[in-house]
């Protein structure tokens, strides 16, 4: 689960609400116990004043020995656990022999039904739940005072505190677990989907395939619909600007014939013009065909075949230039786009290097690797004059010559630059270490193919 993944913010979401869900489960379960270990502590009291007033009204005499509990917490010093009967005015006239050393404290506050309760400490600290009962014979009114060691149940709730917590514990690691497991199960059609438009991008599949949950479905109906309203618009419009350009192509060959039969400043004005309406129709028509085909998604092609291919042309057509060409290893990333682009682009390039160059030529590919992805990087360097920062500006621009000794008619990088902008790449003229020009080619990846690459020659 990726940070900002919707897998991973379901799981912390679903952790944060479960965790809160558990500690005030632990807080509501040790309040309930505390709750439930105080009760039966008030009622245990409850019984013991009971059983005293019984025997005092029974023997008739306060201090009479017949008067006793037979709890043995009673019995044992600083245990918490404590019974006295006194008058009004604290005079004692019998109690436990836990009590024996000690004073028991006074409770304030109005008797409810002759009965009141109270929270205190013993002179030793010990925390007690205290219940007294005022029972009269006649003519002497007296307190039963009862105590209980409440600091035992304190310990037994903050013991049942840290082993209910332990529990809840390891319960919300299961669950966090099962709150991954199902986020990624839930997430796996999004995968899917997310792998199937993959493959149409990478020219493994026409459309988007596989069968989704009802949430999703239509958002893959929509994206192959996408894919079809969008071949459809880019076929018409290359129809368009096919028909547009066909359709003035007569007209201008009939302007130009018969201009080119006439004698005059107007006949040659004429032809001057038609040949320029000529070239302007045929690069548009080239670069309506180029966008088109750089629009469709799906294609990819092999850096290293495309560059041995066009080594071996240059090395026929310029015999006196050496090429070296450094063979990458199998792990170079494909071109993202058609093969015949990445041929005119770099066969472009390449050719210049060997018009510019004084006999040496050095190209090579290599991956460069970043923070927003993979690109393919295409250098080609010589050992030519080279340009200044300011002629490697103007170079760019379109029909823009340098020397018009030198053969071409200057559209060569611009139509590079062209492609190279509709791809999303970028190209770089800096200075080689072999003396002249190296541009730099970036161009996006495509996943690795599968197709063996043959042995350099």
């Amino acid at each position: 689960m990726r940070k900002g993944s919707i897998a991973a913010s379901l799981f912390w979401l679903s952790a944060g609400w479960l965790i809160l869900a558990l500690v005030a489960t632990g807080f509501l379960l040790t309040d309930l116990y505390s709750r439930a270990l105080d009760t039966s502590l008030s009622d245990t009291l409850d019984f013991h004043v009971e059983t005293l007033a019984g025997a005092l009204l029974e023997a008739g005499d306060p201090s009479s020995p017949d008067i006793a509990l037979s709890d043995p917490r009673f019995e044992r010093p600083r245990s918490g656990w404590y019974w006295a009967i006194r008058d009004a005015d604290g005079t004692l006239y019998n109690l436990s022999t836990s009590v024996v050393g000690i004073n028991l404290p006074d409770i304030t506050g109005a008797l409810d039904g002759g009965r009141r309760t109270a929270i205190m400490d013993d002179a030793f600290g010990t925390r007690m739940r205290v219940v007294e009962r005022a029972v009269t014979l006649a003519p002497t009114t007296y307190q039963i005072v009862v105590t209980g060691n409440l600091s035992e149940i304190l310990e037994l709730v903050g013991n049942f505190r840290g082993q209910a917590f332990i529990v809840l514990g390891a319960v919300g690691v299961m669950l966090a677990i099962m709150s991954a497991i199902v986020a990624r199960f839930a997430m796996r059609p999004i995968d899917r989907l997310s792998a199937a438009i993959e493959s149409v991008r990478e020219g493994e599949s026409v459309t988007v395939t596989g069968t989704y949950p009802r949430e999703i479905a239509p958002l893959a109906e929509e994206v192959n619909e996408l894919l079809r309203s969008n071949a459809q618009i880019i076929e018409r419009a290359r129809n368009q600007v096919g028909n547009l350009a066909h359709g003035l192509k007569t007209p201008i060959a009939v302007l130009r014939n018969e201009a080119a039969n006439k004698k005059g400043a107007l006949a040659d004005v004429v032809v001057s013009e038609t040949e320029k309406m000529s070239t302007m129709v045929a690069t548009y028509l080239e670069r309506a065909r180029l966008a088109a085909r750089t629009s469709v998604v799906g294609k990819k092609a092999d850096p290293t075949m495309v560059m041995l291919r066009l080594t071996r042309v240059m090395r026929k057509i310029n015999p006196e230039c050496t090429i070296a060409f450094q063979r990458p290893d199998a792990s170079l990333p494909w071109f993202r786009g058609d093969e015949a682009d990445l041929e005119e682009m770099a066969g472009n390039l390449l050719d210049n290097a060997c018009k510019w160059s004084k006999g040496q030529v050095g190209v090579r590919l290599d991956a460069e690797r970043s923070n927003s992805g993979t690109m393919l990087l295409i250098r080609i360097d010589d050992n030519g004059p080279g340009l200044s920062e300011a002629d490697a500006e103007k170079v760019l621009r379109r029909g823009v010559r340098l020397d018009e000794k030198t053969p071409g008619s200057g559209l060569g990088l611009d139509i590079v630059k062209e492609l190279v902008d509709v791809y999303g790449g970028s190209l770089a003229l800096k200075r080689s270490a072999l003396g002249g020009l190296l541009v730099e080619l970036r161009l996006p990846t495509a996943r690795l193919g599968a197709m063996a690459r043959p042995n350099a020659t």
